[in-house]
């Protein structure tokens, strides 16, 4: 009897079972996209005239490339063209993607080590530094760990039923881990509105604000991304469109997912738990 890959081989004329990809447009225009978007943020942030339309519509492009890009490759998945070979290669592209951006993160997280434990001794360096009070950890930040948490569960509900073939069942489970990413980027903002606006603490505020912020807020924005990735896996799965063979898709969404749980972990531990509770001044050596 022949195999799945034989016959999905055997029905598009191929000797063998790659996945030989049509000319696509999508890498040309995502590029023509990035450059509006990249420059118009650079001319927004300097005051330049037309920064924030140009920004936009860079911002568009991009929308336009995900959703059409995201649509064929989900029709050559519904084609039948990824096949086992053509699925362990997406795995494996998934899982180096992640690992980029695992070195990513850490590069914030060398900032915000060296900031607490080897600050510069040629500056007046006091942390938090002064007149900033730390972001509660037992607030707003513990509440958005167990809202992750929970996701990371729903998630993995999500996986089994769809391994049992059940696709309303994960419909079910990935709506409610959609709300709950939702929820955890709407108590972020909120967060960040309290710290900014009534604190006064800013990215200005040395290496502690500076690395806060830019950890904190790529987490944030990974957040949204891994939010999009599953409002379309939420979609296929109330088209019925996974099965227990075929959900690659699925699967490195909830790696993604997984990959954002862990690294929030890392950052309330050490960043608002530890980092919060830390308190030195350092007197530059004359």
């Amino acid at each position: 009897m022949a195999s799945g890959t034989d016959t999905a081989t055997a029905a598009h004329g191929h000797e063998h079972p790659y996945h030989l990809v049509d000319p696509s447009p999508w890498p040309i225009v995502g590029s023509l996209a990035a450059l509006p978007l990249t420059g118009g943020a650079v001319m927004w942030m300097h005051d330049i005239a037309g920064g924030k339309w140009i920004t936009l519509l860079g911002f568009l492009g991009i929308l336009v490339t995900m959703w059409g890009w995201w649509r064929d490759v989900i029709q050559e998945a519904r084609s039948g063209h990824h096949t086992e070979v053509v699925a362990r290669g997406l795995r494996m592209g998934m899982a180096l993607f992640i690992t980029s951006e695992v070195l990513f993160f850490a590069a914030f997280f060398w900032a915000f080590f060296w900031g607490a434990l080897v600050p510069p001794e040629l500056v007046a360096v006091s942390w938090p530094p002064e007149g900033v009070e730390p972001v509660p950890t037992w607030e707003i930040p513990f509440l958005n760990t167990l809202i992750l948490l929970t996701s990371g569960a729903t998630v993995t509900w999500a996986h089994h039923a769809i391994k049992q073939n059940d696709n309303r069942t994960a419909f079910k489970a990935l709506l409610l881990t959609v709300v709950l990413a939702l929820t955890f980027t709407f108590f972020q903002a909120y967060e960040y509105y309290v710290a900014i606006v009534h604190e006064g603490f800013t990215l200005q505020d040395g290496i502690f604000g500076s690395a806060f912020y830019m950890a904190t807020g790529f987490h944030g924005l990974h957040v949204q991304i891994g939010t999009v990735f599953l409002i379309v896996c939420t979609i296929r799965a109330w088209k019925n469109d996974f099965t227990p063979q075929r959900h690659v898709g699925f699967e490195a969404a909830a790696w993604y997912w997984h990959f954002v749980d862990a690294v929030w972990l890392f950052l309330f531990v050490f960043v608002y738990w530890w980092g919060g509770s830390l308190e030195f001044t350092v007197t530059p050596v004359e």
